[in-house]
């Protein structure tokens, strides 16, 4: 692992524009942060960088900024569509470096298991950018629950955002014309480890669209479920589901549902009013169709957000916003607890100069969230279809055929091993 400099940490970005400038922008704001490089298979996307660091060297290969700056970086952020998270994240750990991942932390359930035990094997500091997750909304839930106990048990949990699955590409039934990439893009670097493809144009893949797309992107639940179900984890210390079923409004070969209805059941906890848990997930418009005491209309209730329903009231979660508790008259005099301050880059940051890899959204938290999410795509395959999830054994035991599911296959010289 990379010795803590305790003065500097010196930073290199992989992945510097849209998020990937937010990421590297922000850690590199951090007092003590040296920029050394920049990585981005675009090189349009480092006229930010240059401006606020000139003169640092560039590449396209992640792999060649490593070679040659060996020994010069301690840290590095992976900002880069969903199918090459692991094989970049793999290598920086083998090299002993920090890591501040996007979330989900993983393409594959696979995946996620391997970074997160290549992160304890090495003992790097990590963490999954899922920026909510330092937000004071979502820790205040925590308390809310745990330490004020306002709800009582959790009786259920629905959670909705209206992102749909697919919609950026514009496409569904590909497909797209091949095109010839722009010089300034290396796309054998950005197909990475998918099976290869041709580049199709600025709206089809590179650099947003990629979303919509199986070999690349996780559809809306990779896209929001890291951050929508956080809170759920850390407030209801939940581990890993034990059965996941998911109805959509229907997919083909290549592009994640329009919309999805995904049922998570998880085993029960102190905070938790029976031995299971069912937490819903929706998304592309779909909200939960149920009734709450002392919430006249749950489907409009603001969204993107989650619902606990508890034995003594209700705590609605919203994605950026202020928890609210239900009945409103009978928390009228409760005033919300304060988490206090947190800062999700410079935190992580302060953890790489400290050398402290027990932070909050390490990848030994970031890799279990990632699996549930990742477990919600693998049922798409299957809608309908109940999976029972033996997460010890990394297996689901009552479909065998889905198992497949659970890891791809790889491009040559570009695989994710077995940690």
């Amino acid at each position: 692992m990379a010795a803590a400099t305790k003065e500097k940490l010196r930073f290199a970005g992989i992945g510097v524009r849209n998020m990937g400038w937010k990421d590297v922008s922000t850690i590199g704001s951090h007092p003590q942060v040296e920029m050394v490089a920049f990585c981005d298979i675009d090189t349009r996307h480092f006229d930010y960088a240059e401006k606020k660091w000139p003169g640092r060297p560039k590449f396209s290969n992640f792999r060649e900024m490593f070679d040659k700056l060996d020994g010069k970086i301690d840290a590095v952020n992976v900002t880069v569509p969903d199918h090459s998270h692991a094989v970049i994240a793999q290598e920086a750990l083998k090299r002993g470096l920090h890591v501040y991942c996007q979330k989900p932390l993983t393409h594959t359930v696979w995946e996620a298991r391997q970074l997160a035990k290549l992160a304890a094997k090495h003992g790097n500091v990590t963490r999954m950018g899922n920026q909510i997750h330092s937000e004071p909304q979502y820790r205040n839930s925590k308390l809310i629950v745990q330490q004020d106990k306002k709800i009582g048990k959790i009786k259920e949990v629905h959670t909705w955002i209206s992102a749909a699955g697919h919609g950026r590409a514009g496409l569904l039934n590909p497909p797209p014309k091949p095109e010839s990439a722009p010089d300034e893009v290396s796309w054998d670097q950005w197909i990475g480890p998918a099976p290869f493809r041709e580049f199709a144009g600025q709206k089809i893949y590179h650099p947003f669209s990629w979303r919509d797309w199986q070999d690349f992107g996780s559809g809306s639940i990779g896209d929001n479920g890291c951050h929508l179900l956080d809170p759920l984890y850390t407030t209801l210390d939940l581990t890993n589901p034990i059965s996941i079923t998911n109805e959509h409004s229907g997919m083909n070969d290549e592009i994640w549902p329009a919309q999805s209805t995904i049922t998570y059941v998880y085993p029960g906890t102190e905070f938790t009013e029976s031995d299971t848990l069912k937490v819903t997930w929706y998304d592309g418009g779909r909200r939960p169709r149920i009734k709450v005491p002392g919430i006249p209309n749950v489907a409009e209730l603001e969204q993107p957000a989650s619902l606990l329903v508890g034995t003594e009231g209700s705590l609605l979660i919203p994605h950026w916003g202020t928890p609210k508790l239900f009945p409103e008259a009978d928390f009228s005099d409760y005033k919300l607890p304060d988490a206090g301050p947190a800062h999700h880059w410079h935190d992580w940051v302060d953890a790489c100069l400290a050398g402290n890899p027990d932070i909050s959204d390490n990848f030994a938290y970031a890799g279990p969230l990632t699996e549930a999410v990742q477990l919600g795509n693998v049922a798409t395959r299957f809608p309908g279809q109940t999976l029972e999830w033996d997460a010890e054994n990394l297996k689901i035991t009552n479909l065998p055929e889905a198992n497949s599911f659970l890891t791809k296959t790889y491009r040559k010289g570009w695989e994710v091993h077995e940690a």
